[in-house]
C-alpha cells in the first residue's frame, strides 16, 4: 500500500510516517501544504490519500474537493481529531472514502486503511451512530416505505452492495455490470429514496434490515 500524508502538524506527521513504514506501509511523502500535495497525488498516484481536516490556507474539505475533481476514482481518507457529526458529513458528502480519529489505535488504522484500498467506506467506530442519528433527522419518513418499493430489484441488489461498503468499481465487478452501469443505478437509488449520499443508503438499508448479512 503506498500513501500520500497530508497534515500541517509536523510532529503528528512525522510520528505517523514512522509508525505506518514501521508496519510495511510506504509512505510516498508526508507533507504539510496542500498544494503540495495535490501535486504528488497528481505526480504519484497514491494508493490512498490520508488528509487533515482542518489546515490553514487550503482546508482539507476543499483540498478533498480538488483530489476528487481532477480524479474521481482517487481514493481519499480523513484523518482528523474532529468528532463533530457536522465535519463527518460535510467530508462524506464531498466524496471521502473514509473518516478515521487521530486517536485511534495504530493497528486499527492501518486495518482501516487496508478497507479503504479495498473499496470499501470506512468510518471511525465512535462515529457511525452520529451518522445514523444525522440520517435519521434528515430523511422524510412518511414517504420512505412507498420510495424504497420503487426500488427495481436491480436497484435494491446493488443497495445492498452500498450497505457492504463497496465501490462502483467492486460492485460492478462481482455483479458482472460496467462501472458506468452502476453509477447510473446509484444515482436511481438516491433520486428514489431522496437521499443525499450513497452512505445515507446504506444507512438506510441497514437500519431497515433490507439486505441479508453474509
Amino acid at each position: 500500500m503506498r500513501v500520500l500524508l497530508i497534515d500541517d502538524h509536523a510532529l503528528f506527521r512525522i510520528g505517523l510516517l514512522e509508525l505506518l513504514e514501521r508496519r510495511g506501509i510506504e509512505v510516498i511523502d508526508a507533507v504539510g501544504d496542500g498544494e503540495v500535495g495535490l501535486r504528488l497525488a497528481h505526480d504519484c498516484a497514491p494508493d490512498v490519500v490520508l488528509l487533515d481536516l482542518r489546515m490553514p490556507g487550503i482546508s482539507g474539505l476543499d483540498l478533498l474537493r480538488r483530489l476528487r475533481a481532477e480524479d474521481p476514482r482517487r481514493v481519499v481518507a480523513m484523518l482528523t481529531t474532529s468528532t463533530d457529526e457536522g465535519d463527518l458529513i460535510a467530508a462524506l458528502q464531498a466524496g471521502a472514502n473514509g473518516y478515521l480519529l487521530k486517536d485511534m489505535e495504530p493497528d486499527d488504522l492501518v486495518a482501516a486503511l487496508v478497507e479503504v484500498v479495498a473499496g470499501k467506506t470506512v468510518v471511525a467506530r465512535e462515529l457511525t451512530g452520529a451518522l445514523a442519528r444525522v440520517v435519521r433527522q434528515e430523511r422524510a419518513a412518511p414517504d420512505r416505505e412507498t420510495s424504497l418499493a420503487d426500488l427495481t430489484p436491480r436497484e435494491m441488489e446493488i443497495l445492498c452492495h452500498l450497505a457492504g461498503g463497496q465501490s462502483n468499481k467492486v460492485i460492478g465487478h462481482q455483479l458482472g455490470i460496467s462501472e458506468g452501469t452502476v453509477k447510473l443505478h446509484v444515482k436511481s437509488i438516491l433520486r428514489k429514496l431522496s437521499v443525499r449520499s450513497r452512505v445515507e443508503a446504506a444507512v438506510l438499508a441497514v437500519e431497515r434490515g433490507l439486505c441479508a448479512r453474509e
